[in-house]
Parts: C-alpha cells; structure tokens; sequence
C-alpha cells in the first residue's frame, strides 16, 4: 500500500456506467476438450503475443488459464443496453479465428470433464510472474484455479460515502446470486450434488491462506482506509512468508465474492457462474444491478440495516444457494427472515430462492427488455442453467461420456447462436 496515498475522487458516481467481463473455455472442437491455445488467438489479432487487445466496443484478454479466453468491455460503458450484442458478436468472431485451430467456445462455469492436474497449461507470456506466484503457493492445478469460468460485474463508486453505500448492498445480494446463476454441476465427468460446484471450489481453493478468501461474502468493511488497512492489511500480512517479493502485494489478490478496486473507483462482483449466451449473462447483469440499487437506495431497509448483516448469517444462505441453487429454502431462522424482510418480500414462512428471486424480478425490473423477459422466462420455468443441463441429461448422476459431449454440444451451439437453453 502506498502510505502517502492522497484520496482523489472516482470518475463515476454510483451506477453511471458499468464493466461486464465473461470468460469462456476454449476446446476441442470434436472431442470437446480443453484447448490451450489463447495466446494463439490473440496474437493472431495482435500480430504479437499480448496478453490483450482492443477489439472496437470489448477487449479480449487471458486469464491464468491457457484455455480461457475472457471478453470486457472496453472502458466503462454508460449502459448495459446494446452490450450482449457486442459480446455476441466478438464470440462468433472467435470462433471463427479458432476455426483454423480446431477449436470453439463453450461456456457455463466449469469443463464438465476436464483433469485439472493433467491438462492444465498456464498463461506463458506477459504477466507470467503473477501467475507462477499463484501456482507456486496455491497450486493452480486444481478444479479451484484452473476450471472455471465467471462473469464480474463492475459497479462505479465515486468516494468513500458512495462506498460505503455500495459494498453494504452489494454485501446483501451475495449470497442469493448463485440462485440465480449457477451453470456448475458437473465436475470430473459426474454430477456433484450441487448446482454451482464452482463456487464451491473456489471458496477453498487459497485454503493455504485463508484470509485471501475469507467467507467469500466480504467483512462490512465501509471507508477505504479501513478496508485497505484491515482487510487487505490482513491478506498482504499472511501472504508475506510466501510472497516475500510482494508479487501479489496488490488489491486484485482478494478473492471474496465482491472486492474493492480502489485503482479504478469500482467494486467487482465475482460469484456469477458464466451463462450459454451473452443474452443470458448480460440479464442476469441487468437484474444483478437493478437489486443492488434498489437495496442501496434503501427502498426496502434503511442503510443502517444493510451495514449491520453480519457475515456467518449471510455465508449460510450462500452455502445453502451453492448447493440447491433456486431450491434453496430460507425463512426458517430469525436471521433468514429478517433478510426476506429486508428484500421486501411480502410473504411470510419458508420460500424457495426462485420464489424470492421472482419477486426480485418483478419489482427491480417491472419492465424489462426483451432479453430479461426471455431469461426470465427460462429461469422460471426450468430453473438456473445447471438445473437445466441436469434436466437435459436426464437428471443421471453419471452421465456417459456421449451423453455429456451431446448436451455440452448443444451448449455450445447456444453460444454460438446467441440462443437459451430452454427445459
């Protein structure tokens, strides 16, 4: 940290633009394995090797992964209106690049089928030091590190008061996001028993230090100072006896579900599992956004009530999102109720998540686009996108290996086409 930081104000107030990343697997285009080959997509568009390049309204850049290719916007966008079209459009433009290499795209959150330990290749070029510091102390050749794909939502704040008002809101909706996005639950070629085994694995995966995560949901941290000085304080300080260079001494090594990015005056959201289609990533965006502002603008509790949640309360509804994704039930302790009250919803009792995520709908976005209605529509009828790939394969515990390279298939024909994967 720099001690003679002086606070300059962010360029953004609250919810004047956004940044949307969504990263991708590349594969093989027959068997449907992983294809490490993103370096060679992007110096093909580069002319060098680079480790991002400007593609007009979306850049593309790495990730620590050598078959995960991840597409941003360029820059803040002042909507989200018109972006699914961008990323659609830069996705077709991919795979017609990977062509040529034998490969395609496939979304969702993990390879249903990929060996971590074996077929892991990480990023060689620029940045390379990072990822080997990970690797050295992590292990990176894990499910954790190595297979998995997301979608970050990035909201502006301008100082700290609008900080404090964000990461309290942002703190709340959390834990029910997985209820929403789950597209994870297969892993190692079976089913998991959970719907987001991403997160799952990601919860765990710096168990070696465990401050780095924490409870996933962040600590009600609300002024810069004492986020950098306690929270990260804490991370820099554990990480120091195996970083004695300091190659990770920065703010992006936080791994919670929502993490501060003082450098840029933006808080990044991190739990969404990646979707079949930009359609689908950019509603859930939609939605995400529409209910971290209605919380913050305390249209259902005031901001007293959203700083004071306590951390264990809300990592229990996480868990229980995790593993049942919109079956989760909630309602049956004080702590469960007091967050239905503080969702405003009107009923009383036990409710299932995609009850309450449907009342969330419903008033964030009494009119939403045709894209929303659409994933809306999906949602509610089927359920998340990991319900709808366990419905697809009939709900088999152990799928066969054809089974699974048809629906992963299909799955990839969605993205290509921009289409849902409808129950």
């Amino acid at each position: 940290m720099n001690e003679n930081r002086v606070d300059a104000p962010g360029e953004f107030r609250l919810f004047e633009v956004y940044g949307i990343e969504i990263e991708y697997m590349i594969v093989d285009s027959d068997r449907l394995s992983v294809l490490p080959v993103t370096d060679e997509v992007l110096r093909v568009v580069a002319g060098e090797y680079s480790d991002e390049v400007e593609m007009g309204a979306l850049s593309w850049s790495n990730e620590l992964a050598l078959h995960v290719i991840e597409l941003k916007t360029n820059g803040p966008s002042p909507t989200l209106t018109g972006l699914a079209e961008h990323f659609q459009a830069d996705v077709r433009r991919i795979n017609t690049l990977l062509e040529k290499l034998g490969g395609r795209l496939m979304p969702t959150a993990m390879h249903p089928w990929m060996d971590p330990a074996s077929e892991t290749r990480l990023w060689p070029h620029d940045h390379s030091p990072v990822y080997e510091a990970f690797n050295r102390i992590f292990n990176c050749s894990g499910h954790g590190w190595s297979n998995l794909q997301s979608v970050h939502i990035n909201l502006p704040f301008r100082d700290d008061k609008e900080f404090a008002r964000l990461h309290a809101a942002i703190r709340l909706a959390l834990p029910l996001l997985p209820a929403l996005a789950a597209s994870s639950p297969l892993m190692d070629g079976r089913t998991t028993g959970l719907l987001d085994s991403r997160l799952d694995v990601y919860r765990s995966n710096a168990r070696r230090v465990p401050s780095v995560s924490g409870s996933v949901i962040p600590e009600p941290v609300y002024s810069r100072a004492e986020y950098e000085g306690a929270l990260l304080g804490s991370i820099y300080r554990d990480l120091a006896p195996l970083d004695p260079e300091g190659v990770l001494q920065h703010e992006w090594v936080n791994a919670r579900g929502a993490i501060a990015r003082f450098d840029r005056h933006a808080i990044e959201i991190r739990v969404l599992d990646t979707q079949e289609c930009p359609a689908a990533d950019l509603a859930i965006a939609a939605l995400v956004s529409n209910l971290v502002r209605t919380l913050g603008e305390e249209r259902w509790c005031n901001l007293a009530t959203l700083q004071n949640w306590d951390t264990a309360a809300l990592y229990d509804v996480l868990l229980r999102c995790i593993r049942a994704g919109e079956r989760a039930e909630i309602g049956d302790s004080v702590a469960d109720r007091r967050l239905l009250q503080a969702y405003g919803f009107p009923e009383r009792g036990i409710c299932r998540a995609q009850d309450l995520w449907q009342h969330v709908m419903e008033t964030v976005m009494p009119q939403p686009s045709a894209d929303t209605r659409a994933f809306r529509h999906a949602y509610l009828r089927g359920g998340t996108l990991a319900q709808r790939i366990l419905t697809a394969l009939g709900n088999d515990s152990a799928p066969s290996p054809t089974a699974l390279r048809d629906v992963y298939a299909r799955l990839c024909d969605c993205l290509q086409r921009g289409e849902l994967l409808l129950a």
